[in-house]
């Protein structure tokens, strides 16, 4: 009797974790036909309360080939959130670039943004998957932590952020990342992983041979002298690794 039982438990659980991964595999293809895959440069918007300099700043960006960009904001008022992040979605979707929200599920269903990305003071990744529902991206922020990385996979994210890879101007008090850690995350997970922290574009390189599918740059990029230049810059370097990004 106990050997039956303990049979039908691992039956149970054979088809649990079979019925996970085909969950996994079906939002995948749901993600693909609605979106570009994930990768190449995801541009993070600076904190600015100047509407007009924060649109006229991410469309050359946009011009510049980014992949994907993430609205975040850590000082605004919800009046500006709201307004901001509409205004963010109508110039991405102009360019069919993906906007991604930190933070704000709620700013996501207001604004019908395309995704968020939630950080460790956040909502989960499961929470944020239950009130999206499939057809949003939901990328989780895993700092150098890949338990952290394997449990946002299995709650549904589409893809996790390590980091920071160095010193980081936005935050400062970030934790450093291993240089083994994604090659150990990329024979534990599946789902793509985004560089972030510090990256520059004399740096930029050692993220992406490390295997990362895409880099998140904030200061690098909208503090650059030419914006629409140095993300062109960003994006030839996986054109030079053979990196495909959506372009």
């Amino acid at each position: 009797m106990p050997a039956t039982i303990q049979t039908c438990q691992l039956l149970k659980k054979t088809l649990i974790d079979s019925m996970d991964v085909m969950k996994r595999e079906a939002r995948a293809r749901s993600i693909d036909q609605h979106f570009p895959k994930i990768s190449g440069l995801y541009a993070i918007t600076p904190d600015l309360t100047n509407t007009g300099e924060l649109l006229a700043k991410t469309q050359q960006v946009l011009i510049g080939g980014v992949q994907l960009v993430q609205y975040r904001s850590k000082s605004a008022n919800v009046a500006l959130l709201r307004e901001q992040a509409g205004l963010m979605r109508q110039l991405c979707s102009e360019y069919r670039v993906p906007l991604i929200i930190n933070d704000h599920i709620d700013l996501v269903i207001a604004v019908d943004a395309d995704g968020v990305h939630v950080g460790r003071e956040d909502a989960g990744v499961a929470a944020a998957r239950k009130h999206l529902g499939e057809n949003k991206i939901v990328g989780a922020s895993c700092y150098n932590d890949l338990e952290r990385a394997q449990r946002a996979e299995q709650d549904g994210a589409d893809y996790v952020a390590f980091g920071a890879f160095f010193p980081s101007l936005t935050k400062t008090d970030a934790v450093s990342v291993p240089g083994h850690l994604t090659g150990q995350a990329k024979q534990k997970i599946s789902i793509p992983i985004v560089g972030i922290g510090g990256i520059r574009l004399g740096n930029a390189r050692q993220v992406i041979t490390s295997g990362c599918a895409a880099i998140a740059v904030c200061a690098d990029l909208f503090m650059s002298g030419d914006i629409t230049a140095r993300a062109k810059q960003f994006t030839q370097l996986f054109a030079e690794f053979s990196i495909p990004t959506n372009n």
